[in-house]
């Protein structure tokens, strides 16, 4: 019987490791590379297809086992340079939903070589009244790397951000998706023997799901979990009006999706889900029906249909600079996904969706 996997300094070190690690989509080379490094002897098959996703499958030993895929993307938001206006100014466009507003003065590393920069904006001594009433547009920033500082045309960028602890919290940049990076690693070292267990480590989430459509039709799972990040809509204010897109709180656990932007979860491993965390005693809260969406939103239309659901870790300013979350909701993710796929038979799916 499979150890129950817990989170302790190794794998913090390992969080930390990843969330430094720069992956901006369809460049995910550094997180693979520890992805690898990580699993490497604890899977039976081993393979990284032609998109980049690290495909590692683990068989069980029961003799009715369930191919269970679960996904987690290891690509993060960031930005791509684009033009060169010399004297190490550069031109870029985003990768991935980013807020603009929120870019001006912060620190980027760039290319392969992390070379260190800023994104650059008129200061406000030099501007108009009239244009500080306005937002500045993307086209009007630039990635600062100083005369000198060299970069190529296509090279990604990412914030500079280091991951640090703050008491009960963690702070770091691409907290979306390496908590479910690092789970899923947790996952194949302590797979359970009741399944065969099918990781994706996927590229291009943050773009389109690309990563995750051309892994499950490789895998031919016959059911799948994603594993990721959802916004945290908790803080003071922000639920002034009435909120029809998140309720996900930091602190009441792994947030189980009933439906988001790309896929109506099946309402069976919803309520299996659930279930395990009343028998386990293991906090979650149920992802209010509305936006947002992860690789389950690929996964369930591959082949003949793939029945799916999502499970994320709560995160407050997804997809800025700096994220922050619970280790103890990240605790209880690990904890509700070892101790429901310890728990799953083929009889799950007997029955009728509905």
């Amino acid at each position: 019987m499979a150890e129950k996997p817990t989170i302790g300094s190794s794998q913090l070190k390992l969080l930390e490791r990843l969330c430094n690690a720069i992956a901006v989509s369809g460049d995910e080379g550094e997180v693979r590379a520890i992805v690898l490094e990580e699993i490497k002897g604890h899977a039976d098959d081993v393979r990284v297809d032609a998109l980049g996703n690290v495909l590692a499958t683990r068989a069980g030993s029961a003799k009715k086992r369930l191919k269970v895929m679960l996904s987690a993307h290891m690509d993060e938001v960031g930005f791509m340079l684009v033009g060169d206006d010399g004297e190490g100014l550069f031109r870029f466009e985003t990768v991935g939903g980013m807020d603009v507003r929120q870019l001006p003065g912060k620190a980027v590393l760039v290319g392969r070589e992390h070379t260190p920069g800023v994104i650059g904006a008129r200061p406000i001594h030099l501007t108009t009244a009239e244009e500080r009433k306005q937002n500045i547009p993307l086209d009007a920033l630039r990635i600062d790397l100083a005369p000198g500082g060299k970069a190529s045309l296509g090279d990604r960028a990412a914030f500079a951000t280091r991951f640090q602890r703050s008491g009960p919290a963690v702070i770091a940049k691409a907290l979306d998706n390496r908590f479910g990076v690092a789970t899923l690693i947790e996952l194949v070292l302590n797979a359970p023997a009741n399944i065969d267990l099918l990781a994706a480590f996927t590229v291009q989430e943050e773009i389109g799901l690309r990563g995750a459509k051309v892994a499950a039709y490789a895998l031919a799972p016959d059911l799948a979990i994603a594993v990721d990040a959802t916004p945290a809509n908790d803080l003071p204010g922000w639920d002034d009006e009435e909120n029809t897109s998140y309720n996900t709180k930091l602190g009441l656990g792994p947030a189980i999706y009933v439906a988001d932007g790309a896929t109506f979860s099946d309402p069976r491993l919803v309520r299996f889900l659930a279930e395990t965390g009343d028998v386990e005693k293991i906090p979650y809260q149920l992802r209010q029906p509305g936006g947002g969406g992860t690789d389950a939103g690929a996964i369930h239309k591959t082949r003949a249909g793939v029945p799916s659901v999502s499970v994320s870790v709560p995160q407050r300013y997804s997809h800025t600079a700096a994220s922050v979350a619970r280790l103890d909701d990240w605790k209880n993710t690990l904890s509700l996904l070892h101790a429901a796929l310890t728990r799953l038979t083929p009889e799950i799916l007997a029955g009728e969706r509905a």
